[in-house]
């Protein structure tokens, strides 16, 4: 876990594949002198070390190449490694969890769900794994499962319960995201981000209330005017985003009280307060919608690319290279 964070913000730090190369031969050097610690302790194993021990040395020779290989991206590899390590020591937590992370690395996701539950059959409260299925889920769009994962951890971490307001909205369930929010609230848990949702949401009963403006022609706007469902909401957003359309404004604050846990919208408002040079807003909204992104690196990096705007506009070049940067990534 420490090295996947560390390689993880070398990367969003320098976003150079240079970098990233060298810190990959660091990490493969430190694997390797501990790999060959443990050749040499199995050479130096006198005669009579039972069979046991040295399934134990073998054991924690594939462990740590497993680990190496994540840590360079060879999840194949990895799982190989990780699968002898399984017929070795059968039902091994940390093995499991390994398989399962290496899986959806390769997005394997059906696999990488089937060892995370094998992991929560051995400590079914560990909040490392149960985070972990709850990512799976949430890429698999599995919402009801994820909520019911997500409770297990809110019930011992009470601020991990904020999770829940996301996946209930990303379920479609509005009326469970107001009560989570609610009893965030009453705890003193609601952070910025989930207060802008909170109002978003109690906006959307005088959004749907509106006297409906019908213009004359048949446009996308009447359309959307006649029928606010999300599909003419999209077709509307598009074509004032290309129109370069004062109205974009109007419109997706709209769709952000109608849809609340749809990304393109967050996207389209975030663009839309750009265009007004009002930065600060579109960072934020922005920020709120990145989180209901899953899977769909189109529209993440179209997210980023808006985010590094946002800072642009905010004088915070530093920032905003480095979500440039994580676009190209991407788009690699």
């Amino acid at each position: 876990m420490i090295i996947q964070n560390l390689h993880k913000n070398s990367i969003e730090k320098k976003g150079e594949k240079r970098e990233k190369n060298f810190f990959s031969k660091i990490v493969l050097s430190f694997f390797t002198l501990l790999f060959s610690f443990f050749i040499n302790a199995q050479d130096s194993i006198p005669a009579t070390v039972d069979a046991a021990e040295k399934n134990n040395i073998e054991f924690q020779q594939l462990f740590f190449k497993a680990l190496s290989d994540k840590a360079i991206f060879n999840y194949q590899k990895a799982i190989q490694s990780l699968e002898k390590c399984n017929s070795i020591l059968p039902n091994n937590k940390a093995v499991l969890f390994e398989l399962s992370k290496n899986y959806e690395k390769l997005g394997r996701n059906p696999e990488a769900l089937s060892y995370i539950d094998l992991a929560l059959k051995i400590e079914p409260t560990n909040v490392w794994l149960l985070e972990h299925k709850v990512f799976i889920l949430r890429k698999l769009a599995d919402f009801d499962s994820a909520i019911l994962a997500q409770q297990k951890i809110a019930a011992t971490y009470p601020k991990k319960k904020q999770l829940l307001v996301f996946l209930h909205l990303q379920n479609n369930d509005v009326k469970s995201a107001k009560k989570v929010l609610t009893e965030l609230k009453e705890a003193k848990l609601l952070t910025a981000r989930l207060r802008t949702i909170e109002k978003k949401i109690n906006a959307r009963k005088t959004t749907e209330d509106s006297p409906k403006k019908i213009t004359e022609n048949l446009d996308v706007k009447s359309l959307f005017e006649k029928e606010k469902s999300y599909s003419n909401l999209k077709t509307l957003l598009d074509k004032l985003a290309a129109d370069n359309d004062a109205d974009l404004l109007k419109y997706s604050e709209q769709g952000l009280a109608l849809f609340p846990a749809q990304p393109f919208v967050y996207l389209m408002n975030g663009k839309a307060l750009n265009n007004n040079k009002d930065y600060k807003k579109a960072l934020e909204t922005l920020q709120n919608g990145i989180d209901f992104v899953i899977d769909n690196n189109e529209i993440k990096t179209k997210f980023y690319m808006e985010i590094s705007r946002a800072y642009q506009g905010l004088n915070n070049i530093k920032k905003a290279n480095s979500y440039k940067s994580k676009a190209k990534k991407i788009l690699k």
